[in-house]
């Protein structure tokens, strides 16, 4: 149903090819899923079969995109192409501009043309395969991550098209909600749809793949049917990472950062803490404490309150009731800046903490807001902790999504805070990149620093955190030594 031949794409502005020379077909009815390292030009992939590059960019094209047998350029627009092809982006956050979850969704349909019975009918049957209908009148902008995903994914399935282009729906969801994704998906292609598949987590989508594509610098590097994809050692290590031994690493980077020293006082102390978003209580009556050295893992489903817990650990939130205590300060009485110095904060999108032109000036950038000025060795020192002193000069965001993560790790253990806290670190790596982000995140604990890690993947949990703490609907409902879960 959509056919590339020898397409080759370069963006505006930049010499370096993004597709180089790719052919590829998606036939129907079939599911084909396509990986590889970050900026291998997946994405890319996505926007070429889409239709969207050809209609919305610039740069230099070649070869030709063909969907339903019609060359792209033959369509009067995106509006026309969408007619055919649902796309869900891996921002889902970018997609949406209505005031309510329902707004959002029914905003797919309003120039289908339907009768209103019939868009009922869509909108209740997606609300439900999607699990949305007790958020239909919240905002999209206030939902977690993964809320956010759902809803980006229901306004797609909601349009019926027979092809659906994918780039990874699940990347910020839960065990939970991934499978009812790979279910939702499942059925759609025993309905004959036709699905293109951006994803890392293949063992959750391995039953419904048919074909594995393997990208690596804008090129097809190889493809097949899983199973004998998968006997190369390479490709699977891409495919399918592997976190096992990673809890008796011995350091892999030499590390500048002074070992905090270990005592049995509380690094961090959460006392009664509630606090709600409005009328939506996210976190209720928690305990907590966390000691220096720990490496901690917090698991639990979206919206169970993760991201919010530790949003309080370095002032970004302040408590509705209770207190949270760093380093024995109440951080009611503390400003962002000051328990920075304790506390660093890696975001689950790491795009969203660059400001700078440099990949060195955003390292400074957090030096200078703690008042360290002429940090140059330390700067130096933080870049080759992480593996990126090759890139100093660069533009943070022509760094590739693994390189960009590892920038924002850079950046605060730049600031040498006892504790760092990243969510979800690993979203949108592949296996190789995601391991050499947690062997740096181990290597940091063996030198004494408190790791805090949110995660939805269960072998990170197993195999990288010396503690689980697993929360549900804003409380702890377990807590666990040595990875079990």
């Amino acid at each position: 149903m959509i056919e590339l031949e020898n397409v080759s794409y370069t963006y505006p502005h930049t010499v370096q090819t993004a597709l180089h020379d790719l052919s590829f077909s998606l036939p129907q009815g079939k599911c084909i899923l396509v990986t590889g390292p970050s900026g291998a030009g997946k994405t890319t992939l996505c926007l070429a079969a889409a239709g969207i590059l050809h209609h919305e960019y610039g740069g230099k094209k070649e070869g030709t995109v063909t969907v339903e047998g019609k060359n792209v350029a033959s369509y009067a627009g995106l509006s026309d192409l969408a007619q055919k092809i649902g796309i869900v982006f891996d921002d889902p956050e970018a997609q949406m501009i209505f005031t309510t979850v329902e707004e959002e969704i029914l905003s797919a349909l309003e120039h289908r043309g339907l009768e209103a019975s019939v868009i009922e009918d869509r909108l209740a049957s997606i609300m439900q395969v999607t699990h949305l209908s007790e958020l239909r009148n919240r905002s999209p902008h206030k939902l977690s991550g993964g809320q956010k995903q759902r809803v980006a994914l229901a306004a797609t399935l909601v349009l019926g098209n027979d092809i659906l282009i994918l780039d990874e729906p699940t990347s910020e969801l839960d065990e939970h909600a991934t499978g009812r994704i790979v279910s939702i998906l499942n059925t759609l292609k025993a309905q004959g749809k036709t699905i293109l598949l951006i994803e890392h987590k293949f063992s959750h989508f391995k039953e419904i793949v048919d074909t594995i594509v393997v990208m690596e610098n804008g090129k097809i590097r190889a493809a097949g049917i899983p199973a004998e994809l998968l006997k190369d050692e390479r490709l699977r290590k891409i495919v399918i990472p592997d976190f096992s031994g990673i809890r008796a690493l011995k350091p892999v980077y030499k590390s500048s950062s002074p070992a905090p020293v270990i005592t049995a006082d509380p690094l961090i102390s959460v006392q009664d803490l509630s606090y709600s978003y409005g009328d939506i209580n996210a976190i209720n009556g928690l305990n907590l404490a966390i000691r220096p050295g720990e490496f901690i893992a917090i698991v639990g489903e979206n919206g169970s309150g993760k991201t919010t817990l530790v949003k309080h650990f370095n002032g970004l939130l302040t408590p509705t009731e209770g207190n949270v205590y760093i380093a024995g300060k109440n951080t009611r009485q503390c400003t962002i800046t000051n328990l920075a110095r304790d506390v660093g904060l890696v975001f689950q999108n790491p795009d969203h903490m660059f400001f700078a032109d440099t990949v060195r000036e955003e390292v400074e950038f957090g030096l200078k807001n703690i008042g360290i000025h002429n940090g140059d060795s330390v700067i130096e020192k933080a870049l080759e902790e992480v593996g990126l002193s090759h890139t100093k000069d660069l533009y943070p965001r022509w760094l590739s999504r693994g390189e960009r993560q590892r920038l924002a790790i850079a950046c605060v253990i730049a600031m040498k805070p006892p504790a760092i806290i990243l969510d979800e670190p690993t979203t949108g790596l592949d296996g190789n990149e995601a391991r050499l982000v947690m062997e740096i995140l181990k290597t940091l604990q063996q030198t004494g620093h408190t790791i805090i890690l949110i995660t939805h993947n269960r072998e990170i949990a197993q195999y990288c955190a010396d503690r689980v703490i697993m929360m549900e609907k804003g409380r702890v409902i377990s807590d666990s030594a040595r990875g079990a879960c």
